[in-house]
């Protein structure tokens, strides 16, 4: 290539622009986080050349290393790498909020009409689908992390940790965290980090944001800026829960959502698939804001809309807010919408917090992250966690009386038909629910009692 033909650094990107493409990105965010990633990969990087691949992948190495959703914090880090502090905010913002408000609006129509034989009968043929798609995610994590007999160990270890003793999740986190910094040096080629998301062929075009571009002037790393941050994120989340506090007490509902689900997003790592059994544990069985199936109902309404995964969590905070009645039998929806937009909150902020808290610092160094053997420890435990999960969504969907009740065939049939499309022919996740849809709502009209 000539120096005449060698493309020309694009044109500075203006706030407008990114606004609009952050927005974009909102509503067809599908995929889980790896489709994401690479929807963004292939507009930012390749398409529009916003950023570079090395920066690219800079960034999304951070991303990996935190807890909470990595494609929304990549978005979080891009848009504020492009446009200072609101750059991020806005990015990270659209990434969840068109998801939100068509969780809100599904969430309602589940609540109001999930009664509705046609509706019913759909739900019925996910439920199993679902537990085939956390089986595929069990297995997915399980051979990019279990790579040796270490960490299979962990995993078998989490299993029946969490399944058997009934252990907390925290718990079990913290202790694969503990045991992956002391595996990392006692054997550290045994708790390498893998690379997950591989480096393409490098781009020979010049970004907005090249591989030598100077750090921008706002991501120079800075003791001032990081008080900062801090100071104003522990604000922000000690004035909602005061708030909260204020209006309800401690113990309301409201409260408690706020507070336990700030906790969950901070041990969501290995993505949304490992902080389900956190959420199912208070969300299910100690809360009591949610059903067992009306989780696995909401984890298929999750799987089926933009955004990060971890946006089921705005189905539990409706349908707990819904049913608690927090405005009165009058104002369910209310209710609803308003636990949800909680819920959100608390879950995202601390995304927000980790990206613009680090990334001066991660902008400053351009090395490779050492303290990887924690998070390798952390997600060996995720896989055994997951199995649990499985294990907890069969047993719901094939005996849904109890082992004394009614083995359901029709339901294995539908999960078995889902977990071979999954495996063998690689069908993508959102034909995989649709076609068990169908499958369950024409079962349920033939047999009007099956679900």
């Amino acid at each position: 290539m000539s120096p005449l033909d060698t493309p020309a650094t694009p044109a500075p990107l203006s706030f407008r622009d990114a606004f609009f493409y952050w927005l974009k990105l909102g509503f067809i965010s599908f995929g889980g986080p790896a489709g994401q990633i690479a929807i963004m990969h292939e507009e930012l990087v390749e398409r529009r050349r916003w950023i570079s691949e090395g920066r690219f992948l800079h960034a999304l190495n951070y991303c990996m290393l935190l807890p909470g959703p990595e494609a929304q914090q990549l978005a979080i880090y891009i848009g504020w790498l492009l446009h200072r502090t609101w750059g991020g905010i806005v990015a990270g913002v659209l990434f969840v909020l068109p998801s939100l408000f068509i969780l809100i609006g599904l969430s309602y129509v589940y609540m109001a009409y999930g009664h509705v034989s046609a509706i019913a009968g759909v739900f019925y043929g996910i439920k199993p689908a679902v537990t085939a798609l956390v089986v595929h995610a069990a297995y997915r994590v399980g051979s990019r992390a279990l790579k040796n007999g270490w960490l299979w160990g962990i995993a078998a270890a989490a299993f029946v940790a969490i399944f058997a003793l009934g252990l907390p999740f925290p718990l079990i986190v913290l202790a694969a965290g503990l045991i992956g910094y002391a595996g990392g040096r006692v054997a550290p080629a045994k708790f390498a980090a893998g690379g997950a998301h591989g480096k393409t062929a490098k781009s020979r075009v010049p970004a907005l944001i090249d591989d030598h571009t100077p750090t921008p002037a706002h991501a120079v790393f800075a003791w001032s800026r990081l008080y900062r941050v801090l100071v104003v994120s522990l604000l922000l989340w000690v004035a909602g829960i005061g708030a909260l506090t204020a209006l309800y007490g401690w113990n309301g509902v409201l409260t408690q959502m706020a507070w336990f689900f700030t906790k969950a997003a901070l041990m969501t790592f290995g993505g949304a698939y490992a902080v389900l059994p956190y959420v199912f544990q208070g969300g299910v069985e100690h809360f009591q804001w949610l059903t067992a199936a009306q989780m696995m109902d909401g984890l298929a309404l999750g799987e089926t809309t933009p955004g990060p995964l971890i946006m089921v969590v705005s189905f539990v905070g409706f349908v707990g807010g819904w049913g608690k009645a927090l405005f009165g039998p009058e104002a369910l929806f209310l209710s609803g919408a308003v636990a949800a937009t909680v819920v959100t909150f608390f879950t995202f902020l601390p995304s927000f917090f980790f990206i613009l808290l680090g990334g001066p610092f991660i902008e400053s160094t351009h090395g490779k992250l050492k303290f990887t053997a924690p998070l390798t420890g952390i997600t060996a435990a995720v896989v055994g966690v997951i199995v649990n999960l499985a294990v907890f969504f069969a047993y719901h969907v094939l005996w849904p009386q109890g082992l004394t009740g009614p083995f359901d065939a029709a339901s294995a049939v539908i999960g078995v038909a889902a977990a071979v499309a999954l495996f063998r022919f690689k069908v993508t996740v959102i034909p995989v629910l649709l076609g068990a849809g169908l499958a369950g709502l024409a079962w349920t009209l033939l047999h009007p009692l099956a679900a």
